[in-house]
């Protein structure tokens, strides 16, 4: 269920990144071209950025994807792997997301608080909802972590 859940986050990321895409283009046309461009626009582009990021990263674990020193990785047996993963799920990646939410969860609830949008005049109002975003998707990689640790001991039996 949990590997369901990440995959539809990123789902909505590619999703989302092929729009982002279309914007990126669309603001460098205008910018370049026509010599006119929009804060709020480049502030959209940061946004969607934000979210196939972050919701693209439980997806990235659960394919093994992730970034690691595949040099010495890809030498070492399948049950030494297996460990190294269960090594980094729990001293590593799973602590991490623990912090990540627990320090998020307040930042976020202060920006919700405070109905935080851009600085910048023609900047977008509502980036508490892209904040909210941190928590969330570290929950979903907390979730993915612990799917993927039974998933090593599964296959070590």
């Amino acid at each position: 269920m949990i590997d369901k859940y990440s995959r539809y986050a990123a789902y909505f990321s590619a999703f989302i990144l092929a729009v982002l895409i279309l914007l990126v283009v669309y603001d460098a046309t205008m910018r370049y071209l026509f010599q006119t461009g929009s804060i709020a626009l480049q502030e959209l582009e940061w946004h969607f950025f934000d979210v196939v990021i972050l919701l693209g990263i439980a997806f990235t674990l659960q394919k093994n994807l992730h970034v690691r020193v595949d040099i010495f990785y890809d030498n070492f047996s399948q049950r030494t792997r297996h460990y190294i993963d269960l090594f980094a799920f729990v001293f590593f990646i799973f602590p991490f997301s623990l912090l990540v939410v627990y320090v998020g969860f307040n930042f976020v609830m202060i920006s919700f608080q405070q109905l935080e949008g851009s600085s910048n005049p023609g900047g977008l109002p509502y980036r508490y909802i892209v904040k909210s975003l941190m928590p969330i998707s570290f929950i979903l990689l907390g979730l993915q972590v612990i799917s993927e640790f039974f998933k090593r001991i599964k296959a070590m039996k």
